[in-house]
C-alpha cells in the first residue's frame, strides 16, 4: 500500500499532455521586460477612487523598467508625497490626490508624463 506522501507527489506530477520539452525550463518561458530609459517612457497619471469606497489614489501607468526600479521609484515618490502606496500590475498607486506633484517630480526625473482623466 502507497503512502499518503506518494500519492500526493504523484497528483502534482501528473501530467495530461505536453507538447515540447519539460517544466523545469521555466526561465525559457519567462518574458524579458524592456527596461527603456525615462526619456522614452510614457506615463500616464491619473486621481481615481473607484472600487475603494471614496478613498482616493494616484495611479501611474505605462512603465517599462525592471521590478526593481519601479519599486525604486515608489519609494521616492512615497516620500515626496508624504503617503503610502504600492505596485500592482506594473502600476503604482499613491494614496491620496498627488497628481499635480508626481507629475512635476516625473518631468524633473527625466519621464514623459501626462495627467489622465478628470
Amino acid at each position: 500500500m502507497a503512502s499518503s506522501k506518494d500519492k500526493s507527489a504523484k497528483a502534482t506530477e501528473r501530467v495530461v499532455y505536453r507538447e515540447f520539452g519539460s517544466s523545469d525550463n521555466a526561465d525559457a518561458l519567462e518574458r524579458g521586460t524592456p527596461d527603456l530609459p525615462p526619456n522614452q517612457q510614457n506615463i500616464r497619471v491619473e486621481a481615481s477612487s473607484k472600487g475603494r469606497k471614496g478613498k482616493t489614489v494616484t495611479i501611474l501607468r505605462g512603465f517599462q523598467c525592471s521590478p526593481d526600479k519601479l519599486a525604486d521609484l515608489l519609494k521616492k515618490l512615497k516620500t515626496q508625497c508624504g503617503a503610502g502606496g504600492t505596485i500592482k500590475d506594473n502600476e503604482i498607486e499613491i494614496q491620496g490626490d498627488h497628481k499635480q506633484k508626481i507629475i512635476q517630480y516625473l518631468i524633473q526625473q527625466g519621464y514623459k508624463a501626462k495627467g489622465s482623466g478628470g
